[in-house]
């Protein structure tokens, strides 16, 4: 009988996600949501999901990857983003100075699908290397709520997005981060004081924390010069 109301879960799962993919709601190079908000969606446990997304390999649907990690580094030093890229950074040993270009409300529609929400907070911050030249740029967008909405007012604890999310009960669990290289446009360059269509790392990055609320979609356009990817694959015996 438990073996039954297993199979019942498991095959709503697999039904479930296999209409989202064939109907192009999850679409081809997406990300599944990860395992912790996929089993509260489905109500079902993680070891039932797993089976299901098992499933949905063998007949081709999804695909995974496994014994891979990438890093992103600064200057040869691998950054441990999981405090922030302020305090990696610091952690490096490297003199970098931050300036913050705005902190204020906004509306984004456009992410309410993804986030559900429309209401954010836009941290936009440039970050300077001891010779005074532009290593990065970070368009941060965090919720609008849970005491969050006073951030523009009441400005970050400690100079911290980290430490001010912290402080709102938001920390940080697992996300996704992407890397691509890309030319920087003319707004951009600007900012960045360089010449336009000079190539820039850009990452996105999304974090959630230990509830399952998204917590911090951050846009950082990174100086190759002194960011690099790092990827290491494979086992060792």
């Amino acid at each position: 009988m438990i073996r039954h109301v297993r199979f019942d879960k498991k095959k709503r799962v697999v039904d479930e996600l296999a209409r989202r993919i064939e109907s192009g709601e999850i679409e081809s190079g997406d990300l599944l949501p990860g395992e912790h908000l996929l089993a509260q969606e489905f109500d079902v446990s993680r070891g039932t999901l797993r089976e299901a997304l098992s499933e949905l390999k063998r007949r081709n649907y999804i695909a995974t990857q496994s014994g891979v990690g990438s890093i992103v580094t600064y200057d040869g030093i691998s950054l441990d983003q999981r405090s922030g890229w302020a305090q990696a950074l610091a952690d490096t040993g490297a003199k970098i100075d931050t300036e913050i270009l705005r902190l204020v409300h906004v509306e984004r529609p456009d992410m309410e699908s993804r986030f559900g929400t429309r209401h954010f907070i836009a941290l936009d911050r440039r970050r300077r290397a001891a010779n005074g030249s532009i290593v990065s740029l970070e368009r941060a967008l965090i919720p609008a709520s849970d005491g969050l909405e006073s951030v523009p007012k009441m400005g970050l604890i400690d100079d911290s997005l980290t430490i001010t999310l912290a402080a709102h009960g938001f920390v940080g669990d697992r996300g996704d981060q992407w890397i691509c290289a890309e030319p920087l446009t003319a707004d951009d360059a600007v900012l960045m004081m360089r010449e336009p269509g000079s190539v820039f790392l850009k990452a996105l990055r999304t974090t959630y924390d230990r509830r399952g609320r998204f917590m911090e979609h951050v846009e950082s356009l990174l100086d190759p010069v002194h960011f690099r990817l790092y990827l290491a694959f494979g086992t060792s015996s």
